[in-house]
């Protein structure tokens, strides 16, 4: 998988890394038990600050998306729940509120949004395989 940022966007740097990393796991391009690219090595490639990096994987370890072996670098953590349901319930609401209101101000109505978001969610389910 290789990771593009876009510099200048309004999506801070980090977060287009965390964003990417979770869409491969979510999707199965990065498998559980990958190893992703060390934090030296992604900063290298991306030309970012070190920083940036750790601070993008520290979010997935926390998310339980990594997970951390001393020594060894960072993986793909099998899905395990982490978070109880009305906490996974608040964190869909903060992100479908924006997301809603961007298609909405975009001109969508509420059956051309459910449209696209079945339309990406079968993308997804073919990606799996």
């Amino acid at each position: 998988m290789r990771i593009q940022v876009t510099i200048g966007s309004s999506v801070p740097i980090y977060r287009q890394i965390v964003d990417q990393i979770r869409h491969a796991v979510a999707t199965g391009v990065m498998p559980v038990g990958e190893q992703v690219p060390s934090v030296r090595a992604l900063a290298g490639e991306l030309v970012l600050n070190a920083n940036t990096i750790a601070k993008a994987y520290a979010a997935l370890v926390r998310d339980g998306v990594l997970e951390s072996q001393q020594g060894r670098g960072y993986f793909v953590a099998a899905r395990r729940e982490i978070f109880s349901r009305k906490e996974r319930q608040r964190r869909l609401d903060e992100v479908m509120d924006p997301f809603i209101a961007e298609a909405l101000t975009l001109g969508f109505d509420a059956e051309e949004i459910v449209f696209e978001v079945q339309k990406s969610l079968e993308k997804v389910a073919q990606i799996k395989g």
